[in-house]
C-alpha cells in the first residue's frame, strides 16, 4: 500500500470514528437526561393539544369581538374623533 492509500485509508477511519463517538456522546447525554428527568417529564408539557389551540383562538374571537363593540360604540368613537381633531389642529 503507497502513501496515498494509507492517509485516504486513515482519513476515512478517522472520519467514522469521530462519527460514531459523537452519535455515542449523544446517546450518553440522551440517556442522562432521561434518568434525571425522566420520559414523562420530557414529554409532560411539551405543548397545547387541538382542544387548547380551540379554547385559545375562541377566547381571542371573544376579546376580539368585545373590544370592536367598544370602540365601535358611541362614546368611544366621538372620544376618539376629538383626539384626532385635535391632533391635526395642534399644528406643529
Amino acid at each position: 500500500m503507497n502513501e496515498a492509500m494509507r492517509t485516504a485509508t486513515n482519513r476515512a477511519r478517522n472520519r467514522a470514528t469521530n462519527t460514531a463517538m459523537y452519535k455515542a456522546g449523544w446517546a450518553r447525554l440522551r440517556a442522562l437526561v432521561w434518568a434525571v428527568f425522566g420520559v414523562r417529564a420530557a414529554r409532560k408539557d411539551a405543548g397545547m393539544v387541538t382542544s387548547e389551540y380551540a379554547m385559545g383562538i375562541v377566547a381571542a374571537v371573544a376579546f376580539a369581538v368585545v373590544l370592536y363593540k367598544v370602540v365601535t360604540s358611541g362614546q368611544v368613537s366621538a372620544e376618539l374623533q376629538g383626539i384626532v381633531k385635535r391632533a391635526l389642529d395642534a399644528g406643529v
